[in-house]
């Protein structure tokens, strides 16, 4: 018999595959159900999201939330809205700051079975480059950048946009076509595909 998205998600929340390599301890973060219409692939929980066990229950979470135009209630809908990070688990922190890259082993090991149960996705969210490095090989470009200008090239399917952390602000500023052009169809394309 075929193991069940509920069934896959147990033992993806049991997994220990890195454990000796996180700082914190295993403690996987991640949402799914086989109606999920949008899925949302970003790079690995930080400390905040760790503790509490949401995902994107932080400010990059807000700020994504606002670039989509989505209400709390609808984006921790796992039955509209699936969340698989890149890595599962909070990977631990750079000794020049900020967060260490998400382990290597999550995504091959867990995305492919993972997505056999989405069979609804419409569009696929890569948050960052990480993601856009894995599911766009080959494909993008030299920056992350470069790769999320390209944005429409990747579409029905993906849409790729930059981590939605303080620092995007900035990014933001130096690139209006982010503003001008990626959100409105970002915020179109979302609002059709869950009404």
């Amino acid at each position: 018999m075929a193991e069940s998205l509920a069934q896959l998600l147990d033992r993806v929340r049991d997994c220990t595959l890195c454990a000796d390599d996180l700082p914190l301890g295993p403690r996987p973060v991640l949402r799914a159900a086989p109606t999920a219409k949008l899925l949302i692939i970003g790079q690995a929980p930080g400390t905040k999201v760790h503790e509490t066990g949401i995902p994107w229950n932080d400010p990059s979470g807000d700020r994504l939330r606002d670039w989509l135009q989505m209400g709390r209630e609808v984006f921790y809908d796992e039955t509209k809205v699936a969340i698989i990070p890149m890595a599962f688990c909070y990977p631990g922190r750079l000794e020049r700051g900020g967060d260490k890259p998400p382990r290597p082993e999550c995504a091959p090991t867990w995305h492919g079975p993972l997505l056999e149960h989405l069979p609804e996705l419409g569009l696929t969210l890569l948050v960052g480059s990480y993601a856009q490095a894995y599911y766009l090989d080959g494909r993008r470009d030299k920056t992350m950048t470069e790769t999320v200008r390209r944005w429409r090239e990747f579409l029905p399917d993906y849409l790729p946009t930059p981590h939605p952390s303080w620092r995007t602000t900035a990014w933001q500023r130096k690139n209006p076509w982010f503003d001008e052009d990626l959100l409105p169809e970002l915020r179109r394309r979302v609002h059709d595909l869950l009404a």
